[in-house]
């Protein structure tokens, strides 16, 4: 199983991260987050992971001047979209930036299946997240999960992530629930709102990797 540790801050977290095996970092441009970055900080965090990682930017409805800014600075290697693009502005961002695009796609009930189909055929990668409340502020790293049920038996050629509500404990359940191989944590693996945990983080890849 693939894991990826969304939302780093610091670079002993990042460390921590690529020591315990993480096979994608993830850096947050969204000033509403506690877990933004500048792009001066996330540069320097950028340039220390290993090749073999993957580093991914996770922006929120980006303009591409907002892009131009941020990979003019900052070595990404996938560009997140968390908001609400559309298909046809998923399509636009990998045409003009050239890399590839992992689009989030927010489940609440079974009538939001549709979306991972339509984005599917054109993301390189779906990131299957719960749909946040209507009240927050942030588009993902919340802590909930969604009926993992929901996801049992379907499949696509993209591949995919399971997101949401996932930690050191529930993992395995999650991966036997959806069938999914690719797991993003954030706040599952954090000490407090923003702030990282070393040990959680090796503890979720450890559980990954069938060692807890």
């Amino acid at each position: 199983m693939r894991v990826k540790i969304c939302g780093l801050t610091t670079l002993d977290t990042l460390d921590g991260a690529i020591n315990a095996g993480a096979a994608y970092v993830g850096f947050v441009f969204f000033e509403k987050s506690p877990r933004h970055l500048t792009i001066e900080k996330a540069s320097q965090m950028a340039k220390i992971v290993p090749e073999g990682i993957c580093k991914t930017a996770l922006v929120v409805d980006p303009s591409d001047l907002d892009l131009d800014t941020l990979l003019d600075k900052v070595p990404i290697d996938m560009i997140q979209l968390h908001g609400h693009e559309s298909v046809d502005r998923v399509s636009e961002v990998k045409d003009r930036f050239g890399l590839p695009v992992m689009k989030a796609v927010g489940i609440s009930d079974s009538s939001d299946l549709i979306y991972l189909d339509e984005y599917s055929r054109i993301a390189d990668q779906i990131l299957v997240d719960a749909k946040p409340s209507r009240n927050s502020v942030l588009p993902g790293g919340n802590g909930l999960s969604f009926d993992w049920r929901l996801l049992a038996g379907r499949r696509w050629t993209t591949p995919w992530m399971l997101a949401g509500g996932l930690n050191p404990n529930n993992l395995l359940k999650a991966a036997e629930l959806t069938g999914a191989k690719q797991f993003d944590v954030s706040s599952g693996v954090e000490a407090s709102s923003g702030v990282k945990d070393i040990k959680l983080i090796s503890d979720f890849i450890q559980a990954a990797n069938g060692e807890l």
